[in-house]
């Protein structure tokens, strides 16, 4: 399974992107915002691919997708949440965006995460983050 994560839209505290599945939207997402220099829990992840695992998070205390080896980063994982205060370095999920917020995120995770599961236990999953310069709001 493929997923591609681009990031679209910035704003002050976060940038907005869209998830797809090989190709097909799947819905927003939120980051931190994007760093020549790491910052921990305020910086975006490196552009770049990933691969993606299911595992259970100690924090959040039931199974979540983990990406592998995002470097200078660890336990980055995609969950819900709805601004850049819930995100810790994370991709939030949403089924609608504003500027500063995605929404709908149980309802947005409750549909992916499913999916991630099914695939899983087939195949492979990676992730690629990119995007061009992100528009401002």
């Amino acid at each position: 399974m493929n997923l591609t994560l681009i990031r679209k839209y910035s704003a002050p505290e976060c940038i907005i992107g869209e998830l797809s599945i090989n190709g097909t939207f799947e819905c927003f997402t939120l980051e931190d915002i994007e760093r020549p220099v790491k910052s921990a829990g305020v910086t975006a992840i490196p552009r770049g691919n990933y691969e993606v695992v299911i595992t259970h998070s100690e924090r959040f205390k039931k199974l979540l997708p983990l990406l592998l080896n995002v470097p200078n980063f660890e336990g980055v994982r995609i969950h819900t949440g709805n601004t850049s205060v819930n995100t810790d370095g994370c991709i939030l999920v949403g089924k609608s965006k504003t500027e500063n917020s995605v929404l709908q995120s149980r309802d947005a995770f409750n549909v992916l995460f499913p999916k991630l599961q099914a695939a899983a236990g087939k195949e492979k999953i990676f992730i690629e983050i990119k995007g061009s310069e992100p528009l401002k709001w």
